[in-house]
């Protein structure tokens, strides 16, 4: 069974900023697709950001230049680079792999890790 372990949510000023991290318990395990997504209270789960197996990322339009996904070559782990935060920016983040593209969920998720954005 494939396990995801994340590490990194917190509380953050606005303006401030945090690193996510995702890693397979599994780390030989290689997918093509790792991806985080979020759930902020009362709203659905959003994908936020992927990235391939080549290193090619993808992310949605209101992270754009301000979160940054990398991974560790064509192991199972990554991270979740966050600056310039703000309130909206607070959820719950989980990390997702297995998926067939950008913006489809694989079966594996992460147990998620809380990011507050407040004053």
């Amino acid at each position: 069974q494939v396990q995801l372990v994340e590490s990194g949510g917190g509380l953050v000023q606005p303006g401030g900023s945090l690193t996510l991290s995702c890693a397979a318990t599994e780390p030989d395990l290689k997918f093509h697709i790792m991806a985080w997504y979020r759930q902020a209270p009362g709203q659905q789960r959003e994908w936020v950001a992927g990235i391939t197996n080549r290193g090619t990322p993808a992310y949605t339009d209101s992270v754009k230049g301000r979160f940054t996904i990398s991974r560790d070559g064509d192991k199972t782990r990554a991270w979740l680079q966050m600056i310039s935060l703000a309130p909206e920016d607070t959820a719950v983040y989980y990390c997702n792999v297995g998926g067939g593209g950008f913006k489809i969920p694989g079966r594996y998720w992460g147990q998620g890790t809380q990011v507050t954005v407040s004053s």
